[in-house]
């Protein structure tokens, strides 16, 4: 069956995240040897750390942007790898309600960060339902800031972040967004680390988190997000990155997606938490 685009140009799988559980979302993304996750894993483990030690949280809360199935999280607290959770799913039988129930027990068993909050947002209802249900995050955030304000009892849940973090939301969502959850707090910004294809600019943003007080970085190296989808999608996205003048020789020309990674941390004056929590 043909994959179809998004207007973004990137393939479209948003069948994927309206099941009431994640199995064919793993086994379509283990088609596409979908990594970014598992690539991003070390840095978001080293934000917590850094951010734990900087700001004196026991108990940071992450704040994860199209978090889908809940994906960076159960990596995460599981220590896990893409093809493990894809295997894990893959071999599970019955209903929803079984497969929750063998995730909570699984995250009972081996939580590795039971001193981390994990908090989702995604646009996708039946997605967010299922990490939130069996366990991977700790709060939720149903909402699409790029087409309004977030409620305040949404905005109440976005103002506990500490880290806020992407693996391949940016694109589909914006600065719209970001300074939505930047400026959920009145007073306190939290860190931001966003891995963004190279075929969508993060200039946008940055600039309008340098008007929020961050200053932002980008981290050396690309990283693979998954393989093309399509010849179609190949296409596109080379014809894209032409435009913009990016060198994609030993990139994407070797038929995979490729991420960039952005640091952004509040000046001091915005960055101080007003009290643990």
């Amino acid at each position: 069956m043909p994959v179809p685009l998004h207007t973004t140009g990137k393939a479209s799988f948003d069948d994927i995240y309206n099941r009431p559980d994640p199995r064919e979302y793993y086994a379509r993304m283990a088609e596409l040897d979908y990594r970014i996750p598992e690539l991003a894993k070390p840095f978001l483990q080293q934000q917590i750390r850094e951010y734990r030690a900087s700001a004196r949280v026991a108990t940071p809360t992450v704040l994860d942007i199209g978090c889908s199935y809940g994906v960076n999280a159960a990596l995460l607290r599981f220590d896990t790898t893409i093809g493990e959770l894809a295997e894990h799913y893959r071999t599970a039988e019955g209903d929803q309600a079984g497969l929750i129930a063998r995730d909570r027990a699984r995250l009972d068993a081996q939580d590795k960060l039971p001193d981390v909050r994990f908090v989702g947002m995604d646009a996708a209802r039946p997605a967010l339902s299922y990490a939130h249900a069996a366990g991977f995050l700790h709060d939720t955030v149903h909402a699409d800031l790029e087409a309004e304000d977030p409620t305040d009892e949404q905005r109440a849940t976005l103002a506990t972040a500490d880290i806020v973090v992407s693996t391949g939301c940016v694109g589909y969502v914006t600065e719209k967004t970001l300074s939505r959850v930047a400026l959920a707090h009145p007073r306190r910004r939290p860190w931001m680390a966003h891995f963004v294809l190279r075929m969508f600019s993060f200039e946008p943003i940055a600039e309008e988190l340098a008007g929020l007080g961050y200053r932002t970085e980008q981290a050396p190296g690309c990283f693979e997000q998954r393989r093309f989808a399509s010849d179609t999608e190949r296409a596109q996205v080379l014809n894209t990155l032409s435009d913009k003048g990016i060198d994609t020789t030993g990139h994407e020309t070797d038929g995979w997606l490729y991420a960039n990674l952005y640091l952004s941390r509040p000046l001091p004056k915005h960055a101080d938490p007003e009290e643990p929590h």
